[in-house]
């Protein structure tokens, strides 16, 4: 039963790493790019889901798609007016870019008065429920988090499967050029990714805030993400996921039956192993170049 309470844990947890871990590799298969302010952006929308329910007032189930909105549409306008300007420059100015971008959202946050520098609580109507299956207690928000995610998942999959707008995104990060040739808006679509990625990340941050609170430092998560998008395999949706579940699940057993520090250092430590086993992932594609 132990284990099973730690196993549910884990589960919770590497779902937001994974949901993170989608940005990651969303916006890698669109531009070939790694954005590191996705975890920022989990706490932008986190706080935008505060803002709605505490400030403005408005009811959870408004306020929950109204920050996942808003975040989509500011995805979109940091790719048109932040991140298009400089593509097609060296992967290393795009990645430091998007480094800057964090700073400057977490730096944002900080300054507004008496919201920046505290922590939040998010009013939540299932904050403080527990489930409990025999001598098993399972916390709300965590059961909230999985069925959110795998909600999400089936979405997502839906969405690349079976509409045009999928499958259009999904030619764009095969061979940009090609679609551009076919008639496909490759730089519209490039936006529309940065909005979905951002709105999953918004999703994440939501699922996260009644957990660990809202505060300006809570995107510091996504350096734990970056692993699981490594370990999926960084060109996999699937993988992302399956990567957050790996990570999630190794340091909740990592934190109980180990000691103290390791479950800080145990993702990398899978990372290391990963990248020794097997390069590209579990799910990674095998690319060959012909020099």
């Amino acid at each position: 039963m132990q284990l099973l309470q730690l196993l549910i844990s884990g589960v919770a947890q590497g779902c937001i790493y994974g949901l993170i871990a989608l940005g990651f590799v969303l916006i890698y298969k669109a531009t070939e790019t790694v954005s590191f302010a996705q975890g920022d952006l989990m706490m932008v929308g986190a706080f935008a889901g505060l803002a709605a329910m505490t400030w403005l007032g408005f009811p959870f189930w408004v306020s929950v798609p109204a920050a996942i909105l808003a975040m989509g549409v500011f995805g979109v306008l940091l790719e048109r007016l932040v991140i298009r300007p400089i593509l097609g420059q060296p992967a290393f100015s795009i990645v430091m870019l998007t480094i800057g971008v964090g700073y400057v959202l977490r730096g944002l946050i900080t300054m507004i008065p008496d919201v920046g520098t505290d922590t939040h609580t998010m009013p939540v109507p299932y904050a403080g429920q527990v489930l409990q299956m025999g001598g098993l207690v399972v916390a709300a928000e965590q059961l909230v988090v999985i069925a959110f995610t795998t909600v999400l998942c089936l979405g997502l999959f839906a969405m690349f499967k079976y509409s045009k707008l999928g499958i259009a995104m999904q030619a764009s990060s095969q061979n940009q050029l090609a679609a551009y040739y076919m008639g496909i808006p490759v730089q519209s679509l490039n936006g529309l990714v940065w909005g979905l990625a951002s709105g999953v990340a918004a999703v994440a941050g939501l699922l996260l805030a009644p957990i660990t609170f809202v505060h300006a430092n809570m995107g510091f998560i996504g350096l734990k993400a970056f692993p699981a998008a490594v370990v999926g395999g960084f060109g996999s949706l699937p993988g992302a996921i399956v990567g957050g579940l790996v990570i999630g699940i190794v340091e909740s057993l990592a934190g109980f039956y180990l000691p103290e520090g390791v479950k800080d250092i145990a993702p990398y430590i899978v990372v290391l192993l990963m990248l020794v086993l097997k390069p590209n992932g579990l799910f990674g594609e095998k690319l060959r170049k012909k020099v």
